[in-house]
């Protein structure tokens, strides 16, 4: 039984200091000054939130094919320490997320954990290449939440129209990489003043809104459903802003480092924070903070993208891209609760009700009867971020050396404690 601790729970607008009641893993009761129940196990921590257990809608899991980087095992590890529950988990593996047997397997295998639901993305195209659409259909109903080809953007027009076609008769989502691809080929960083002076190969920003662009208008073609990931551009969420108020199935989701960081956290060449897309100047970054206060921004994801150290240790044009997310996710997010651009009740929005919305599934909610998947946080508690100490194989953070503000005290699953 947790007690005297502040609910919030964006899903039915509830903030409020009470108590909640967890039996056999199913809330059972939740409100202010409950009866404690006789051997009842209490967890009371003063100044805490209980919030739904987090949902993470983009993550790769490193498994199959790269359990170098991260296992599913390592993943659910350092999930929980971030106060995720449930996580979408994008196909781009070895072998693809291209077959119904292999989304099948996922979801089995985040049951196995114990601590983390897997909602498997499924490919676009065969193998995640570009080439020929997967089997979209079958994928569906083996458990797919939607399709994407991951950190690959699809390139070709036409596929995405059939994509899109075929996604909207069974009412799913195509969830797209927004970057043109023949631009951002070789690229290392933002074309500006510091790629130039640091000799990078660069990636010009409006590689993001020019394939925004295109499939915005092929959802309004088709009547498609498209989401975009990790949008970091003034300029992309300028034509999501205008596609959302003309109606279209147009969605979008960004990531922490896009809101918290810009360009100089490149510094003299630091691989730990190049990222796909790259890090943005200031204007960006604060149009992406303007996203999340105004509503354009659906939901906030970790990107977790692991990498180990021979893949960061590299000259910096080199260097594979990718941040990991999942312990980071809840602090740097309620760092703009700190400064003042969101309230607690919109920071978790974004990172539960909205999400699970997203995907399809039912979660992300603080109600009696609902699996009692919940975060237990404190948000004015700091803690520091090392690279090499944090849960998981992923420790390539961009956030590495900062003292975050918000930290996790407890995780638990289906009413069994994993983290804490």
């Amino acid at each position: 039984m947790f007690r005297a601790v502040r609910l919030i729970d964006p899903a039915s607008g509830r903030d409020e200091h009470g108590d909640l009641l967890v039996r056999q893993g199913i809330i059972a009761d939740l409100g202010p000054n409950l009866g404690q129940p006789e051997k009842a196990l209490l967890v009371q921590e003063e100044g805490a939130v209980l919030c739904p257990g987090l949902v993470d809608m983009r993550a790769s899991l490193g498994e199959p094919g790269y359990e170098y980087r991260e296992t599913i095992a390592s993943a659910a590890e350092a999930a929980s320490a971030g106060g995720i529950t449930t996580l979408a988990a994008l196909p781009d593996s070895v072998p693809a997320i291209d077959d119904p047997a292999l989304v099948r397997l996922l979801r089995a295998r985040g049951e196995e954990t114990g601590s983390l639901t897997i909602l498997p993305y499924a490919a676009i195209t065969r193998h995640c290449g570009g080439e020929a659409l997967a089997e979209l259909g079958l994928l569906r109903e083996a458990g797919a939440v939607a399709f994407t080809d991951g950190a690959r953007a699809l390139r070709s027009g036409r596929l995405m129209r059939l994509a899109l076609s075929y996604a909207c008769g069974f009412k799913a989502r195509i969830v797209q990489h927004p970057e043109e691809p023949s631009l951002a080929e070789g690229g290392a960083a933002t074309e500006g003043e510091l790629a130039t002076r640091l000799g990078l190969p660069s990636i010009p920003a409006a590689a993001e809104p020019i394939l925004v662009a295109r499939d915005i208008r092929l959802a309004k073609l088709t009547g498609g459903a498209v989401h975009f990931s990790h949008v970091s551009t003034a300029e992309a969420l300028d034509l999501i802003r205008a596609a959302k108020a003309d109606d279209l199935a147009v969605t979008c989701d960004t990531a922490p480092p896009y809101f918290d960081l810009n360009e100089m956290a490149i510094g003299e060449f630091r691989t730990y924070a190049k990222l796909s897309p790259p890090l943005r100047s200031e204007d960006d970054r604060l149009a992406v903070v303007a996203g999340l206060v105004d509503g354009t921004i659906d939901a906030v994801a970790s990107d977790h993208q692991p990498r180990d150290a021979d893949d960061k240790r590299l000259p910096f044009a080199q260097a594979a891209p990718g941040g990991a997310g999942l312990v980071t996710l809840l602090s740097v997010t309620i760092g703009q609760v700190h400064s003042g651009n969101l309230s607690l009740m919109q920071a978790i929005a974004l990172l539960t009700d909205r999400p699970s919305k997203l995907l399809g599934y039912q979660a992300g909610g603080l109600a009696k009867g609902a699996p009692a998947d919940l975060c237990l946080f404190h948000p004015d508690r700091s803690w520091r971020v090392e690279a090499g100490a944090l849960p998981g194989k992923g420790q390539n953070t961009p956030f590495d050396g900062r003292v975050l503000q918000g930290k996790v005290l407890g995780t638990w699953k289906a009413g069994r404690r994993v983290f804490g």
